[in-house]
C-alpha cells in the first residue's frame, strides 16, 4: 500500500465541515479537488507555465480516476502527496495519494494524465 514517503511533494489541506455529504463522510468529488490542488502546486514547483491563451499552452487534464479506501470526516487534515509515474511525449502520468492525518492512513489515491 502507498505511504506518504512514496510521494515527491505533499500539501496539507483542512477537511471542512461542508466537504462532507449526506452519508456523513467527505464527498467523493472533494478527493479529486484535493488532487487538483496538489497537481497545480506540483506544476508551480516545477516552474511550468500555467497560463493559457497568448502566453502559451498550459496543462490540460485528460483523464483521472480515484480509488477510495477509507472515509474521511470532519475534523481532520488531508495530506495529499503527488508524484510523476511517467512522462510520455504528450502527457505526464501522475499519481496522488490522500492521507488522513487524524487516522494516520491512506484514504484514497488517484491517477491523472
Amino acid at each position: 500500500m502507498l505511504t506518504l514517503s512514496d510521494f515527491t511533494l505533499t500539501i496539507t489541506l483542512p477537511v471542512l465541515w461542508n466537504d462532507m455529504d449526506a452519508a456523513g463522510h467527505v464527498n467523493n468529488l472533494i478527493y479529486l479537488k484535493w488532487s487538483e490542488e496538489a497537481r497545480i502546486h506540483y506544476f508551480e514547483e516545477m516552474g511550468m507555465n500555467l497560463k493559457f491563451g497568448g502566453a502559451g499552452t498550459g496543462p490540460i487534464l485528460g483523464h483521472q480516476d480515484a480509488k477510495y479506501i477509507f472515509p474521511m470526516t470532519h475534523p481532520d487534515t488531508a495530506i495529499v502527496g503527488i508524484r510523476t509515474l511517467g512522462i510520455d511525449p504528450d502527457r505526464f502520468v501522475l499519481q496522488t495519494g490522500v492521507f488522513s492525518k487524524k487516522y494516520d492512513r491512506i484514504a484514497a489515491f488517484s491517477h491523472q494524465t
